[in-house]
């Protein structure tokens, strides 16, 4: 579904990605891994379209996307949930929801789509009439999630979506990002929660210092001693 190989990405004179390839595939959840500075968050900007690779080519359903438009890449089926929630906090819950369907084919069946995003979410509906500002953290966290879903994504790319999260919280967004996977969306994981993320995924891939220099089947991965003692400290 998604193949990123060998990009170069750069802020300036700086490299933040060295040749940097993975893949997702149809219905699988892939996880991402690496500590802070890493490149993990450049990594879904320059796919989602907000950064350019100097080299390489990114392609997604067998489509050259590496210099399309931000636009036209969420057309296309990709919808990037960043760091930080980025939530429209002036508007209501409601109103940051019809936010993400701005495309005809989403905007036409919006109303069933914010039916089903209540269905992950059911704190959202009771609070669909509130400032997205004056929610909680977590529920902030579940309006940006039921947000990139609003554009009808096949790849929902998810960019540290436990963080600074309560421990109970947690689980349940992995739970809803597992329940989401199921109904068939594809998902790429920005998580340093590395436990939860490589149990869930399929996939799993570790970047460090801007480079992949592992990856394996994500329950494999937590054997490994590398990333034992480097990211669950055992």
């Amino acid at each position: 579904m998604l193949k990123v190989s060998g990009i170069n990405v750069y802020y300036g004179d700086l490299q933040a990605l060295r040749g940097v390839g993975i893949n997702v595939k149809q219905g699988k959840i892939v996880s991402v891994i690496g500590s802070n500075g890493a490149g993990k968050s450049t990594l879904l900007k320059t796919i989602s379209g907000i950064l350019r690779p100097r080299d390489g080519e990114i392609t997604f359903n067998d489509k050259n996307i590496s210099r399309a438009a931000s636009s036209h890449i969420v057309e296309h089926g990709i919808s990037h949930v960043p760091e930080g929630r980025q939530i429209f906090a002036t508007m209501t819950v409601l109103e940051n929801l019809e936010m993400g369907a701005q495309f005809p084919h989403s905007k036409k069946v919006r109303h069933e789509t914010i039916e089903q995003v209540f269905g992950y979410f059911p704190r959202l509906r009771e609070r669909i009439d509130q400032k997205a500002g004056t929610l909680s953290g977590g529920e902030q966290q579940m309006l940006a999630m039921g947000r990139g879903l609003m554009s009808l994504p096949a790849l929902m790319m998810l960019d540290e979506p436990s963080l600074g999260l309560a421990p109970l919280l947690v689980g349940t967004i992995f739970q809803i990002i597992e329940s989401i996977n199921r109904q068939g969306t594809s998902i790429l994981l920005i998580e340093q929660n590395v436990f939860h993320s490589l149990k869930v995924s399929g996939r799993g891939y570790v970047l460090e210092n801007g480079q992949i220099v592992l990856s394996g089947i994500g329950k494999e991965l937590l054997e490994n001693p590398h990333i034992r003692k480097t990211y669950l400290g055992l």
